[in-house]
């Protein structure tokens, strides 16, 4: 491989955990915070939609902030699925089954935003569907679509919480296997508590 191939490969490697940081981590959260609402009560949930819809130039910060951070990071996260040699049945402790997940939970995740953003989002704005509480809880009557958005859910939250020890590693910001380690366990309290949170949501959609 060339230098420069090396470099430009180096360079998008940085861009993509630097993109699953901010701002799709930061996304995913105020996500999960949003949809918190719905544990308090329908109108609250209602409120905190109204909210955010109403936000100066949204379509364009969705645009910049979201829609294109996302693509680039998923289309190139693909790209290193596909370059990926797994070797878990070969070599399977924690970090390799680390890896392994975190390739699975990416093309998981992949697909739940895609079909997620068409059935809210787009469906949205092209035929003015409300998106509120009741929506929302007619969506995930269908239990097909609850077990989807389930598996979506968790996907995302392991992929978010594992990607961001990758991120403190890859940055040179945890060095060491003690502080790694630890880092390690932190990020995975953060996947199981991000979880908790959309599971309870979910819960509360579907009542």
């Amino acid at each position: 491989m060339s230098s420069v191939s090396t470099n430009n490969h180096f360079f998008y490697r940085k861009l993509h955990s630097l993109l699953g940081l901010f701002p799709i981590g930061f996304f995913l959260l105020e996500h999960l915070i949003t949809n918190s609402f719905a544990i308090l009560s329908p109108e609250k949930f209602n409120r905190a939609v109204v909210f955010l819809q109403n936000i100066p130039y949204l379509t364009a910060l969705e645009i910049i902030f979201i829609a294109l951070p996302l693509t680039i990071h998923g289309l190139y996260g693909l790209y290193i699925v596909y370059l990926a040699k797994n070797n878990l049945f070969c070599y399977s402790y924690a970090r390799n089954w680390m890896f392994y997940l975190q390739r699975l939970s990416a093309v998981i995740t992949l697909i739940f935003v895609i079909i997620h953003v068409w059935q809210l989002k787009l469906v949205h704005f092209l035929t003015g569907l409300s998106i509120d509480f009741i929506t929302m809880h007619n969506l995930l009557s269908d239990p097909l679509l609850l077990t989807f958005y389930i598996i979506g859910l968790l996907a995302a939250c392991f992929h978010f919480a594992n990607g961001l020890w990758n991120f403190t590693v890859s940055w040179g910001i945890a060095v060491g296997e003690q502080v790694q380690t630890f880092i390690w366990r932190l990020c995975m309290l953060l996947f199981i508590f991000s979880s908790l949170i959309g599971l309870t949501a979910i819960w509360a959609f579907i009542q």
